[in-house]
């Protein structure tokens, strides 16, 4: 019932969420407003002034750009990721340690989930439900076996009389 459309905006939002690399993708705009968030001076002193500077705001405004990227555009998440990792260990010079850094943590962490995302897997289920299929195949097993035991005892009984008969 939830799949039908115009049942409510979480299993949609679910839906969406579990075709792309969501987590990676939000990790990776985080660090990079994180870094963006810790860069202090204003753009004018960043327009005058060398382009350390600008890249100090360049490359987390990429980070946030390729983190948004991943999330709206899955399909070409590796090379999104592997240039999200790139520009977040560069912000390690450009921009007050990526970050104090949280912003490069985040950034790693986010650009290795994505690249490590694959389409179409099926739902992890969790240690329960694999327990309790576990436990219903062995009962299964243990039942059929026991089943073809008690088989095997009818035939041998079905022999013995048969042997006493002749």
């Amino acid at each position: 019932m939830a799949d039908l459309p115009g049942q409510g905006v979480r299993p949609a939002f679910r839906r969406w969420r579990a075709d792309r690399p969501f987590w990676g993708g939000l990790l990776l705009t985080l660090g990079g407003a994180e870094i963006l968030v810790t860069e202090k001076a204003s753009l004018d002193v960043i327009l005058h002034s060398s382009a350390r500077t600008l890249s100090g705001y360049l490359l987390p405004t990429l980070m946030v750009l390729l983190g948004l990227l991943i999330l709206f555009n899955p399909t070409q998440r590796l090379f999104y990721s592997i240039t999200a990792i790139l520009l977040s260990l560069g912000t390690w010079l450009t921009s007050n340690l990526g970050g104090f850094f949280v912003g490069i943590i985040l950034g790693a962490v986010g650009s290795c989930l994505a690249f490590g995302w694959l389409p179409d897997q099926e739902p992890r289920r969790d240690r329960r439900q694999r327990r309790r299929a576990a436990r219903a195949a062995k009962a299964e097993a243990v039942k059929d076996a026991e089943g073809s035991e008690a088989t095997a005892v009818d035939l041998t009984k079905g022999a013995e009389v048969a042997e006493a008969r002749s």
